[in-house]
């Protein structure tokens, strides 16, 4: 059903590539062609009589295949329009937009045929909702199933429902999303900005994928489109409980949510210190202060956009901005990193820990939201954080095997499996940063991270683990 999803998708870049005659309508149809072929094959032979009652162990493996296979198959059009002609360079673009992170082997995207340059965001906006929330919103029947698939896909966090039902819930959340693109993408047109490039920067900017039409990134946009593109980017990094909330006029889960709150504060602190900081070294006040907002939450939010940077970088900003990539967006978003709710967790953990030393006999329980938080997600999140770490580290020791400098091979390690791709700390430092350069060895290994940082880690390693294959 995934194959059929993406033949459907393909549809609009088809009729966008058909309208302005780029000459990859042929390719795309071609690449749609083989989808459906696949899906149909899937469903008719090999689904026969499948039946629709799972259990945690294969929501697993169903979650880590889908991810594994959807991305693989979204280099087809790439590699049927002629865009790359190296499956390598395919694959880790598509993984790149399916997984939201924006890494892009493409050096100059106002050179591809405007069909793929929709395609690029599409895949990315489809990635954000999440590949098994379609299955979850499409097949009715799997009951239990669906639940063990919701859960599945946020293996790492805990994720509120919207609705009672899992398919309803999806449904909403695909409802949220979509008016969200569609106020963003009427809001850059009356910022002057073309009907396709805010299609496509809508798209982008709502998944927090951060596939940029241009070379340069957004050098040259107005400052109106700049303002737009920081509210929606921080408005994309907030859980999508609470978005429906604000869209319903729920305003006083808003007020009670501490997660919100701090994200609310890391960004402002983040924001002045860094414009603080980039006028402390001699750059002019109100561009700092534009810029900062801008690149504060194209980080904190994972986008990964970027823009012209100050000519003095200061070193605190680079240290603002390597924190913030770790520390990623809201739990049930659509960014990534390690997620506020996660650290909110520890830092709670760790202040009862100190304080139980001092006084041995109190009992402490971790609480957010006034709501306890369970022991064993408490000890999940440890697990998680330090193969957080361990993965970072590894893919940073095969970078710099593969002929990165220590220093760019941490930064793409720690972007890639935050999801957040163009590392605006790598960029605003004027590095040459071109995926397109780096070796085959270093493409997979991002993309491993790329997956790993959406897949939240524990889906993908389960699958790998001998335990996980043993008869119970």
């Amino acid at each position: 059903m995934l194959m059929l999803v993406m033949a459907l998708a393909l549809v609009g870049p088809l009729l966008v590539s058909l309208h302005y005659g780029d000459g990859a309508q042929y390719g795309l149809l071609m690449a749609g062609v083989v989808l459906v072929a696949i899906g149909l094959f899937l469903r008719n032979m090999v689904g026969r009589n499948a039946t629709y009652e799972l259990r945690a162990k294969e929501s697993f493996w169903i979650t880590s295949v889908a991810w594994l296979v959807v991305p693989l198959a979204g280099a087809l059009p790439y590699l049927f329009t002629g865009v790359l002609d190296s499956f390598t360079d395919a694959a880790f673009e598509s993984v790149s937009g399916f997984t939201t992170t924006g890494s892009s082997v493409v050096i100059r995207p106002e050179d591809m045929p405007v069909g793929m340059l929709l395609w690029r965001s599409v895949t990315q906006w489809i990635g954000g909702l999440g590949l098994i929330l379609f299955i979850v919103a499409m097949l009715r029947r799997l009951n239990h199933g669906s639940l063990q698939l919701y859960a599945a896909e946020f293996s790492g966090t805990q994720q509120r429902k919207l609705h009672p039902h899992i398919a309803k819930s999806v449904s909403r959340m695909w409802q949220i999303y979509t008016l969200i693109t569609l106020i963003l993408t009427v809001l850059l047109v009356l910022a002057d900005n073309g009907w396709l490039e805010s299609v496509c920067l809508a798209l982008s900017t709502v998944s927090t994928g951060g596939f940029m039409p241009a070379q340069f990134g957004l050098v040259g946009y107005n400052d109106l489109t700049i303002s737009i593109l920081t509210v929606f980017m921080f408005l994309s990094g907030v859980n999508v409980a609470l978005l429906y909330n604000l869209f319903t006029l729920r305003w006083r889960q808003l007020r009670v949510n501490h997660e919100l709150m701090i994200y609310v504060g890391i960004y402002l602190f983040a924001s002045v210190s860094c414009a603080v900081a980039f006028v402390a070294v001699g750059n002019p006040m109100v561009p700092s202060l534009r810029y900062s907002l801008f690149h504060v939450a194209s980080t904190i939010s994972t986008c990964g956009f970027y823009t012209e940077a100050p000519l003095v970088w200061p070193f605190w900003a680079s240290a603002v901005t390597f924190l913030l990539i770790l520390c990623g967006a809201s739990a049930g978003s659509t960014g990534g990193g390690i997620k506020l709710r996660r650290l909110m967790t520890l830092a709670l953990y760790l202040r009862n820990y100190l304080t139980r030393m001092v006084h041995p006999n109190v009992v402490f329980t971790v609480k957010i939201d006034h709501k306890v938080v369970p022991g064993e997600y408490v000890n999940k999140i440890f697990g998680f954080v330090f193969l957080y770490i361990c993965f970072i580290i590894g893919g940073a020791f095969v970078l710099t095997f593969s002929g990165c400098g220590i220093a760019d091979a941490f930064c793409m390690a720690a972007a890639n499996i935050s999801n957040l791709g163009p590392s605006p700390l790598i960029n605003s430092l004027g590095a040459s940063l071109d995926y397109a350069l780096l070796s085959p060895l270093a493409k997979w290994t991002l993309a491993v991270l790329m997956l790993a940082g959406r897949l939240e880690i524990f889906a993908l390693l389960a699958i790998v683990s001998p335990s996980y294959w043993k008869r119970r």
